[in-house]
């Protein structure tokens, strides 16, 4: 297996912030390549698709995209046979809110950097390389070691990858006030307002900046996002397969996985087959 210098990708919308974070990683990982320094998060969704980085610092607020929809764009969009980058969120929470970061795959760094914190981010980075085999790492100042080579290890997988985004982006979530449950949808029509039943929808889907509510024999648009729409559904009954899709889950027949391994979903009653992205594949595995 080939080993390569690590290189990483920062998105920043504070020009002083990405400056500080750039110069300070440069003094605890000389050897660390920051191929790209993006000011928002659709910038960072395109230079990461484009340079597949290793790491992914990424500010959890930022315009056009937040670093956990372009984190979850990325993990969706992502070629097979390539390692997901290690993903560090940039973040104000508080140091209880920080607790979610502690317990998953991916890392954070507080604002304002601290070298200290820093310094075990970067330690823990290094090893999780060095574990997967994917490059040749030196360990920080702070750690007081010698260069080190990569073993040859088993890359991580794609689906591990997308394990370990798909719980931490359910603990963020978890992390946000809780949302007021919504039982009804009131849906204009004309000069009317149709009110739809939770339990007769089937899915919700994203369309620009719309959201069409299908039932088994209709379908209604509703003015909100999806983002704004999932705080207040139950989530156990509708899970969101999809960073467009919602399906209420009591209309889901199967999971078929197709030839090139890509998840779909057929439903009970109602002729759509609904596409899973990877992010969501845990949601259906055997019991």
């Amino acid at each position: 297996m080939s080993h390569h210098t690590p290189r990483a990708l920062i998105a920043e919308d504070e020009p002083i912030l990405a400056a500080t974070l750039a110069h300070a990683l440069q003094r605890l990982w000389p050897e660390l390549d920051i191929v790209a320094t993006c000011p928002n998060g659709v910038e960072a969704l395109r230079q990461g698709l484009a340079l597949q980085p290793d790491i992914l610092f990424l500010d959890i607020k930022m315009p056009g995209k937040t670093g956990l929809e372009a984190a979850e764009e990325l993990a969706e969009q992502w070629p097979d046979g390539i390692a997901f980058p290690h993903i560090v969120f940039v973040t104000a929470y508080d140091e209880y809110a920080l607790a979610a970061f502690e317990h998953a795959a991916a890392d954070y760094v507080l604002k304002p950097v601290n070298d200290a914190r820093l310094g075990k981010t970067v330690e823990r980075l290094q090893q999780r390389l060095r574990d997967s085999g994917r490059v040749t790492t030196t360990a920080s100042p702070a750690a007081g070691a010698a260069t080190t080579t990569a073993p040859l290890a088993t890359t991580e997988t794609a689906s591990a990858s997308d394990d370990n985004l798909a719980r931490l982006l359910s603990q963020l979530q978890a992390m946000l006030p809780p949302a007021p449950r919504l039982h009804m949808i009131r849906a204009a029509v004309g000069n009317s307002v149709r009110m739809i039943a939770l339990a007769d929808v089937v899915y919700f889907e994203a369309l620009d900046k719309y959201i069409n509510v299908v039932c088994q024999d209709s379908e209604a648009l509703i003015r909100t996002s999806l983002k704004e729409l999932l705080p207040q559904l139950d989530p156990q009954q509708f899970w969101q397969i999809h960073r467009g899709t919602i399906v209420n889950a009591s209309a889901i027949a199967t999971a078929v996985r197709d030839d090139a391994g890509k998840l779909s979903l057929t439903l009970r009653q109602h002729p759509a087959q609904l596409r899973v992205s990877p992010l969501y594949a845990h949601l259906f595995r055997q019991m």
